[in-house]
């Protein structure tokens, strides 16, 4: 059984009860454990229900630091980085200030960002994938490589990793940074059905096995990459690769792994329920139908709910042709009512 959402846990704050187990003899200095399954929202944890590794976990990925991640220690700090012109800037976040009056920008430039002020900032919540292939990967290309961020990752394995608090704004979808919560999922991506490049890509990741279901294989060995739960059959959802039209091309993909659909479905749910404004639903045309290209002008302005990279950019087709929409829509919509 699903344990409900929004359990909110106050930490670091002396005079505050310990959790209900020990309110009745609080002592300084006990430790509070974590249950693994928390995202953190403005120094507050919150249950989603499934594995979450936070930047403050060992094996977490920290997109608060300046220095590189996957280089030699001698050369990961800001000024090598900096004298090797690998990045441009230290910071690979922001500041949310959209919709902020001045008084409040003032208030959170120190960090202190209340809850409340927060939900009426946040109003989206934007889907990738990585074409990475694995979340150690995709942390390495974002924050050694290209100087970005995103809030959350997803493993194939369904491990989530969270990179920053959510008060912070990712550098994730251009326009959407401001307003939105950024996943990046473990997935070699969408191409075009007539080009070589899908072909090679998929030769490399996804192979027939013995049963004659298709089963994802790590190039570089599984031993290096990253993923925490290596005891499982890494499978796509379906066997064959989903051929559909976005962004007005026609493109193919391999679909995500049960495991994500299972841990997105839980962290959508969550995000819900914390954020009012993101509407748990996905941008549709006058017929209810999925809206397969960029959102323009009033429309994306005026969008509240989950939605594609796709949906922020006309360069972009992730999350592509394969991902299941009502899938994780209408499950997270289960989830919320119970």
């Amino acid at each position: 059984m699903n344990r409900q959402f929004i359990l909110l846990l106050t930490v670091a704050s002396f005079g505050v009860p310990c959790p209900s187990s020990h309110a009745d003899d609080p002592k300084m200095g006990r430790k509070v454990e974590r249950d693994g399954d928390e995202i953190m929202v403005c120094g507050q944890l919150f249950h989603t229900d499934t594995p979450v590794v936070l930047w403050t976990d060992p094996g977490g990925y920290d997109a608060y630091r300046v220095d590189r991640r996957f280089v030699p220690l001698k050369d990961a700090a800001w000024a090598a980085t900096e004298a090797a012109k690998a990045l441009k800037s230290p910071y690979r976040f922001g500041m949310r200030t959209k919709g902020l009056s001045a008084e409040q920008v003032e208030r959170v430039r120190g960090g202190g960002w209340e809850l409340d002020t927060l939900k009426g900032v946040v109003d989206q919540f934007v889907v990738h994938f990585d074409v990475c292939g694995t979340s150690k990967r995709c942390f390495q290309v974002l924050h050694d490589q290209r100087g970005l961020s995103v809030h959350f990752m997803l493993d194939i394995d369904g491990t989530i990793y969270q990179t920053l608090d959510l008060k912070e704004a990712a550098w994730h979808a251009t326009i959407a940074n401001g307003r939105s919560v950024g996943i990046e999922i473990a997935n070699m991506g969408a191409y075009p059905v007539d080009g070589d490049k899908g072909s090679e890509v998929f030769s490399k990741w996804y192979k027939k096995g013995p049963d004659d279901k298709t089963h994802i294989t790590i190039p570089n060995g599984l031993e290096n990459s990253g993923i925490r739960d290596q005891a499982q059959d890494f499978r796509p959802s379906r066997d064959e690769p989903v051929v559909g039209d976005v962004q007005g091309q026609s493109l193919r993909q391999y679909d995500l792994t049960p495991r994500q659909y299972e841990s997105l479905t839980k962290l959508t749910a969550t995000l819900c329920t914390i954020f009012p404004k993101i509407k748990c639903d996905y941008p549709r045309d006058k017929e209810g139908k999925l809206i397969l290209k960029k959102l323009v002008g009033d429309d994306y302005n005026a969008y509240q709910g989950v939605l594609g990279h796709y949906h922020v950019q006309t360069n972009k087709v992730d999350p592509g042709p394969a991902f299941q929409w009502d899938r994780v829509i209408e499950g997270a919509r289960m989830l919320m009512v119970k």
